[in-house]
């Protein structure tokens, strides 16, 4: 991430007055290949973990995969799509950084959109050490009532990064939560290009159907930032779209948004996601890597 924050420096391109979102109902949204979450846990005893769940769709299958901390295997594995490991509800334990870990899961109903990640019908609860580490699914609360201890401890959580892969025509949509009090917002990304009859693409990015940055003459302005207001947090927005352009074959473009306080005049570095410090602050980046089919 460093080599991508590098490219970026705090004075922007001009950024013009944008116009209000136009409709795109008939063109589709590029699909979601993987979906990656980072929660940030503390437990009761303050001992601090990172869990990192991975949706995937490839030529393999669908799978979920967990790792925790700075771990690059994943201790939990799940492939929905093969037979062997296609155990869609279940319990595992396992042991990672002196902890003991168990897991348990149910896909049997999950409902999908077009991505990787379920949307409802579906639970994943990880306990750490007996305490709750993480519940993610609209049926997590009713099977922590039903078959665990109501009265078990429950760690305090907080995500802190998400990262999703696309594939496919220049149209992102998602949603993002910028605080843990604040509520989902959509955001909308499009670059606009020639085959619409504009001279020079243009790069337009809405939240809640509000024109946020609009960057004209995009093939030299491809890597810039902009703050931008949400929730009365300061959202640093960056874009680099070099490879679309200059290295289509292979590369993606990248779109980040990330919060910071008033008191942090510097953009974000990689340094600074994996700090393992306990104030009650917590910020959040969303990271969207972008590849356009030729």
């Amino acid at each position: 991430m460093r080599d991508i924050v590098s490219c970026f420096s705090e004075n922007a391109v001009n950024v013009s007055q944008p116009p209000p979102r136009p409709s795109y109902s008939s063109q589709v949204p590029s699909v979601q290949n993987a979906v990656a979450a980072i929660y940030k846990v503390i437990l009761s005893t303050q001992k601090l973990f990172f869990i990192k769940l991975t949706w995937c769709n490839n030529q393999a299958g669908q799978s979920l995969s967990i790792n925790f901390n700075d771990d690059p295997s994943p201790c939990f594995k799940l492939n929905t799509n093969l037979r062997l490991f296609r155990k869609m509800k279940g319990y595992k334990a396992v042991e990672s950084d002196h902890s003991n870990i168990e897991i348990f899961w149910d896909l049997s109903a999950a409902k999908y959109n077009t991505g990787p990640e379920p949307v409802h019908g579906f639970y994943v609860i990880v306990m750490v050490d007996s305490e709750i580490g993480l519940m993610v699914g609209d049926m997590a609360d009713d099977e922590v009532n039903k078959k665990l201890k109501t009265t078990i401890s429950v760690a305090k959580i907080s995500l802190v990064s998400r990262q999703e892969h696309c594939s496919g025509n220049t149209l992102y949509s998602t949603k993002a939560q910028f605080n843990e009090t604040g509520i989902p917002h959509d955001i909308l990304i499009r670059c606009s290009g020639e085959h619409e009859g504009l001279k020079h693409p243009i790069l337009s990015v809405w939240i809640d159907d509000k024109t946020v940055i609009r960057v004209k003459r995009l093939r030299w302005n491809f890597r810039g930032n902009q703050t931008i207001f949400v929730d009365g947090l300061l959202v640093d927005l960056m874009w680099d779209v070099h490879d679309w352009f200059f290295n289509p074959a292979a590369g993606s473009a990248v779109f980040m948004f990330r919060t910071r306080s008033e008191l942090d005049s510097r953009l974000w570095l990689e340094e600074k996601l994996v700090q393992k410090d306990e104030e009650d602050r917590v910020e959040f980046s969303l990271l969207i890597c972008a590849c356009k089919n030729i």
